[in-house]
């Protein structure tokens, strides 16, 4: 099997797994509860909290521990929306999000929410001089992801948080699901940030919303004592466990880590721009850990299961678009629905090895000539 779907979800690291099997096994104990074993539990969470907030440069009651990623980014922006629409109701965001930001920002919109769409450079990146027309006094949330999900364009986060901070009654909340664990982050100008376990090789069911303090938001999930007022259920130790785990893992070998991604991508971009009707959508601001192309006239959902009947296995859009037909930041980037409605993603990892790519390339290449012909 060759795996390079790394960015819908990671296998989970051997460690991590062995962590939360552990946690299960030694903390039976709810952390709720006020006898021995509910204290001994609730210590070791405040331990992982402890270890997450230090990585990461935050405070620990900085920290709310959800479900994943889609979790975060709805508590996030419903959150601040509907705890500050005295202030204003208008929202800015762009073309690249995830659909956890698209949706929650449409039922917002049926709230009576105004939303804002900055443009984008060539590149993919935001036209930060865009983003300063229009911010406005009535303009209380910024949304935008670090890293997108299918193209893997990179945004500057700290330029943007610079122009944000200029009105004191407004906050940039910031998907950071595809950047933590592969890039160094800076949280300190960010007033929220999202992510999720299992895009590091953690497990699934187990996320982070980071809020500052001087920030209030009105909770998802009501009833019940857990870790903080913001998201009440029982907290899940093991998977706080392992998420700790994944994360310190993560952070070991960060720039070797990248780097050699780096060179992967390199070299399977290299080959792939030989063919005639493959079209690189991914830009020179992207991640290398996700490389976006299109087959012009296959469609994606054809040579992904070409590629499957061989064991190999990429997306087409982010895991959770699945249904559209054309991709919203393919189009929003490359402007073209050529290259917009056959979409590839391939998204690389630390696992992922020089002998994949090239038994990759070589099975691409015998399904791209069989079904261009077939034209």
């Amino acid at each position: 099997m060759i795996y390079l779907d790394y960015s819908a979800t990671t296998p989970v690291n051997e460690d991590v797994l062995n962590s939360y099997v552990k946690a299960n096994q030694m903390y039976i104990g709810n952390p709720n509860s006020l006898h021995k074993l509910g204290v001994e539990a609730k210590r070791m969470i405040d331990k992982c909290t402890e270890q997450i907030a230090h990585i990461l440069d935050v405070k620990n009651d900085e920290i709310i521990y959800t479900s994943g990623s889609s979790e975060a980014n709805n508590l996030a922006l419903k959150g601040v929306a509907l705890q500050y629409q005295n202030r204003g109701k208008h929202i800015i965001t762009t073309k690249l999000e995830h659909s956890s930001i698209d949706e929650p920002l449409k039922y917002l919109v049926s709230l009576g929410f105004e939303v804002s769409y900055v443009r984008l450079n060539d590149d993919g990146r935001i036209d930060l001089d865009d983003l300063k027309r229009l911010m406005r006094e009535d303009t209380i949330l910024v949304t935008i992801n670090h890293v997108n999900s299918e193209l893997g364009i990179v945004q500057p986060i700290t330029e943007i948080a610079n122009i944000v901070k200029e009105y004191p009654k407004c906050y940039f909340h910031v998907d950071m699901t595809q950047a933590i664990g592969k890039i160094k982050v800076d949280l300190k100008n960010v007033d929220l940030a999202s992510f999720a376990a299992h895009k590091f090789f953690g497990l699934k069911g187990i996320g982070v919303l980071i809020k500052k303090e001087k920030i209030e938001i009105l909770p998802n999930i009501h009833g019940g004592k857990s870790t903080t007022k913001y998201r009440s259920g029982t907290p899940a130790l093991p998977l706080i466990v392992s998420l700790a785990k994944a994360l310190r893992l993560a952070y070991e070998n960060l720039d070797n880590d990248y780097q050699y991604v780096a060179s992967l991508n390199k070299y399977l971009k290299e080959h792939l721009q030989k063919y005639d009707k493959v079209h690189i959508n991914s830009t020179i601001a992207a991640l290398p850990h996700i490389l976006n192309i299109s087959v012009v006239g296959v469609k994606p959902e054809t040579m992904l299961h070409a590629l499957e009947e061989h064991d190999i296995y990429i997306s087409t859009q982010s895991a959770c678009s699945a249904g559209t037909v054309n991709s919203k930041a393919v189009y929003a980037v490359t402007k073209n629905d050529n290259y917009a409605s056959s979409s590839l993603r391939i998204s690389l990892s630390k696992l992922t090895s020089f002998d994949e790519i090239d038994e990759f390339l070589k099975v691409f290449d015998s399904c791209y000539k069989k079904l261009t012909q077939l034209r």
